[in-house]
């Protein structure tokens, strides 16, 4: 992962990115995040570090005015954990939660990418390997239940016991 990207929020409630000379908005910090950068978004006065704020922020507009993640109740029930002997729990649990989620998300789209590698062909020639490996099995299953017994090994003792 990249180095963190210092970005300045002045009095005017504008972001400034000094790595790019610019101002940015909240949709570019959002679309940073995605990219997989770090920021940390910093108060120019009192170079208070301020990225949680701006980061509550931009899930904010996500919530308001994007598909919605969180629901109602589970807002409320996340307002009710403030405070609450469990909070430092709660927030663990969800650190957690997420983590194993995007982690799930990683093997999936790794799996993903191994079968479209091989492409529709390699699945299919695969699956034909497979269907013939069983196939030739079932037939030596067959013949071995049809094939006529086989003589006995010991033919010499028998004959002895003839004479």
């Amino acid at each position: 992962m990249s180095k963190e990207r210092v970005i300045k929020k002045y009095a005017n409630r504008r972001l400034y990115d000094a790595s790019q000379s610019r101002h940015i908005t909240l949709d570019d910090i959002r679309n940073m995040i995605i990219a997989g950068e770090r920021v940390k978004v910093i108060e120019d006065k009192t170079n208070e570090d301020i990225t949680r704020l701006i980061l509550l922020q931009v899930i904010a507009d996500q919530e308001q005015f994007g598909r919605p993640t969180l629901s109602t109740p589970v807002l409320e029930a996340l307002i009710r954990f403030y405070g609450n002997s469990l909070q430092g729990f709660l927030g663990a649990y969800l650190e957690k939660s997420v983590e194993t989620f995007m982690h799930q998300q990683e093997a999936v789209h790794a799996q993903l990418a191994r079968m479209m590698a091989t492409g529709p062909l390699g699945a299919m020639s695969e699956l034909t390997r497979q269907n013939l490996e069983l196939w030739s099995r079932m037939q030596e299953t067959m013949l071995a239940a049809f094939a006529p017994p086989s003589p006995p090994k010991d033919k010499e003792n028998s004959k002895a016991e003839d004479a």
